[in-house]
């Protein structure tokens, strides 16, 4: 069986959807928690696939988080091996500073359930069945930037660059498609500080996923799946 190493930045934010995926692709899954697993161990092993989750940190904040760059060093080398990398939200942010490009503030942070617009390279892509998605969740300060390099495949009016894709086996997404709504909960109380501090309505957050994460879910299993047989 293949193995999928997983890097965790908090508890909460974990696979969700995307872990009956890989199993239904082969894969089984092992999780690195930051804080408590030594990433300098997966440093010495060859992930069939390397997925990179979110967390509350900047892709920036190295000196401050030494282990962001054994991340970097770990998802250079897997777009190097040619073998499956996905980052979501602070991943996808990883792989786009080892890609050359930048990860900045926004002018405001994108808490919320809001559609994507795709671009044409969107409807081409493994992201097409979002097309007609109502809303995904989006939960970010930051957004990656990579000039050019990659076509943008989806966007909202406050980020320009919500998903990209380095040939087939690449997969960054700065939203985030893997959250069931059994368990969202966990976000709203390990995220409340951040909620509080962007004057988020927490009732509305709620509301908005009982209304929208149960519909989303068979179209983000339809994605996961699309970029794991790509993969292959």
């Amino acid at each position: 069986m293949k193995v999928a190493h997983v890097i965790r930045h908090i508890h909460f934010e974990d696979l969700g959807l995307l872990t009956p995926v890989l199993a239904d692709h082969g894969y089984h899954h092992y999780y690195w928690d930051v804080g408590v697993d030594d990433l300098n161990e997966l440093e010495r092993m060859t992930p069939d696939l390397l997925v990179i989750l979110g967390g509350p940190l900047s892709a920036n904040d190295v000196d401050a988080y030494p282990f962001l760059a054994i991340e970097q060093r770990l998802a250079k080398r897997q777009i190097a091996s040619g073998r499956p990398l996905l980052g979501i939200c602070l991943g996808a942010q990883i792989i786009a500073r080892v890609m050359g490009g930048r990860v900045e503030p926004m002018d405001c942070k994108e808490i919320d359930f809001a559609p994507l617009t795709m671009t044409e390279a969107g409807h081409q892509s493994v992201l097409a069945p979002l097309a007609d998605a109502e809303a995904v969740l989006h939960w970010h300060g930051e957004a990656c930037q990579i000039d050019g390099r990659l076509p943008t495949l989806a966007q909202t009016p406050v980020c320009t660059n919500q998903g990209f894709l380095y040939g087939s086996q690449v997969l960054g997404l700065q939203f985030h498609l893997e959250v069931p709504l059994q368990g969202f909960e966990r976000w709203l109380v390990g995220h409340c500080h951040e909620l509080a501090s962007a004057g988020t309505d927490v009732a509305a957050m709620r509301t908005a996923a009982q209304r929208f994460l149960p519909r989303l879910e068979p179209v983000a299993r339809e994605v996961f799946h699309r970029w794991l047989t790509q993969c292959a």
